[in-house]
């Protein structure tokens, strides 16, 4: 057997890859040894722009460091500039934010799976899953007036509510949208080329996934039972949430916490809907950011951290983003390390990688 090690390089561009990310894979008889990441293909500069804009019109720049956390960087971002002033929102508003975080979840999870079946082969799969995710979509911008970008959350609330009689029916569709994710995670879960794809492979012990900071389903998926919903933001602790976590520490633990993740969802929107008080929306919010405010929320990734500093005056001094997919970037590394090359792929993906949200 040969020691002789070669550097092949994956990516920036690649099949399965939906944003650019650079590994250089040490490789010694088909088995990669080490892995070296290189990131910064599509930096923005994003965070820079707090200067140049006011802290209220800069929620819809926060929106945008991601088309598919964008409710959840808004929301996160408000959340932030709310606690440094000390404003407190309406509970409907506090509601409504869950509510469309949760679609933003199922729209997330749903895209990933389809990009998952689509790189193991499975097209069919793969239209099924985004079919589904149509009907979210087609309620977000029922909602919010925006499928991808909603401009919805504002300091000091929410701009739009949504009638009770128009929740009664998003509670009804739910139904349809259940039983087909349903019969889709059923695939995903059971079917035997699938798992030997994933069962396995990629394995990350409970002990290393909290030892390299791991979040989100990358975390849950070794059995580490850690998620921001727990401390009760939002709705969240009227809501009695609890994590789904899964033991096998491998690339099908990982799929199956998002998959479970889905159904967990459509409870949460209907506990909402039935829950939800009356009221306003949103509170005047007088002043200027003053201080420093760390706010934190569960994107469909894991834990993203909003840190925001002010001087008193309309324009921040400092906004900086610490997103999920770069907190298990070391997680991926040590999964990558002893894979067999042919793997590295789909290993890549199960972290569900979203470059654009992690470079902005």
């Amino acid at each position: 057997m040969s020691n002789r090690r070669t550097v092949i390089p994956f990516g920036p561009q690649h099949p399965v890859l939906p944003e650019p990310i650079h590994l250089d894979l040490v490789v010694e008889d088909e088995h990669v040894v080490e892995a070296i990441p290189s990131i910064g293909y599509v930096h923005r500069g994003l965070e820079s722009l707090v200067d140049r804009r006011d802290y209220s019109d800069f929620v819809f720049l926060a929106e945008r460091i991601c088309g598919i956390c964008s409710f959840t960087h808004s929301s996160t971002f408000c959340q932030g500039i709310e606690g440094l002033m000390g404003v407190e929102i309406p509970d409907r508003a506090r509601y409504l934010r869950t509510l469309w975080g949760e679609y933003s979840r199922i729209h997330s999870h749903l895209l990933w799976l389809g990009l998952f079946a689509d790189a193991l082969g499975f097209e069919s799969l793969f239209y099924n899953a985004w079919k589904i995710r149509e009907s979210i979509l087609n309620e977000m911008e029922a909602t919010t007036g925006g499928r991808v970008i909603q401009g919805v959350c504002k300091v000091g609330g929410v701009r739009r509510d949504i009638s009770n009689d128009f929740l009664s029916g998003m509670d009804s569709r739910l139904d349809a949208v259940e039983d087909e994710m349903q019969e889709l995670v059923k695939v995903f879960l059971n079917d035997y080329t699938l798992k030997k794809r994933v069962c396995g492979k990629g394995v990350l012990s409970a002990e290393d996934a909290y030892a390299l900071g791991a979040v989100g389903p990358v975390a849950r998926g070794s059995g580490v039972a850690q998620d921001v919903r727990m401390t009760d933001y939002l709705a969240y602790k009227d809501l009695g949430f609890k994590p789904i976590v899964a033991n096998s520490c491998d690339g099908y633990g990982r799929c199956e916490v998002r998959c479970k993740e889905l159904f967990q969802s459509v409870d949460l929107i209907r506990r909402i809907i039935t829950d939800i008080p009356d009221g306003d929306v949103s509170v005047a919010v007088k002043g200027n950011p003053d201080g420093e405010y760390f706010s934190r929320s569960e994107q469909p990734r894991g834990e993203v951290i909003h840190y925001i500093r002010g001087n008193g005056t309309k324009n921040l001094t400092q906004f900086r983003v610490r997103t999920p997919t770069l907190t298990n970037v070391p997680a991926l590394v040590a999964m990558l390390a002893g894979a067999e090359l042919a793997d590295v792929p789909q290993i890549v993906l199960t972290i569900d990688p979203c470059i654009g949200c992690m470079e902005r």
